[in-house]
């Protein structure tokens, strides 16, 4: 059984770490987040083969978060579920649904 390796992270190095993954052939598993406490664990999980990799940082309540769907295009769907639900604003997103992803209830509503 292989070891899952979770890095933390300055957000703003997200960006330059999943264009290098990608360049080594790591693929977008999924993109989690989840609230802590004051803010909010932003965890995006990649694979390569038997390897499995999760680069983890925090946001602030009303922090702001820059896409990555430029690298990796499937990331345009997490990126608009966590801004439907936690409130998170997407910086950069290849295709903005502009919170309009989900039909919901109520706007945000793990914010």
């Amino acid at each position: 059984m292989e070891q899952q390796n979770i890095i933390g992270i300055d957000p703003r190095s997200l960006v330059p770490e999943a264009m290098k993954l990608k360049t080594e052939g790591y693929r977008l598993v999924q993109i989690c987040a989840t609230k802590a406490g004051e803010e909010y664990e932003l965890t995006y999980s990649f694979g390569k083969e038997y390897e499995f990799l999760c680069l983890r940082y925090n946001v602030p309540n009303g922090g702001e978060i820059t896409s990555i769907s430029n690298i990796f295009a499937p990331a345009f769907l997490y990126e608009n579920e966590i801004h439907d639900l936690f409130g998170i604003k997407v910086n950069l997103l290849t295709l903005d649904y502009k919170g309009n992803l989900y039909r919901l209830e109520h706007k945000t509503p793990f914010h």
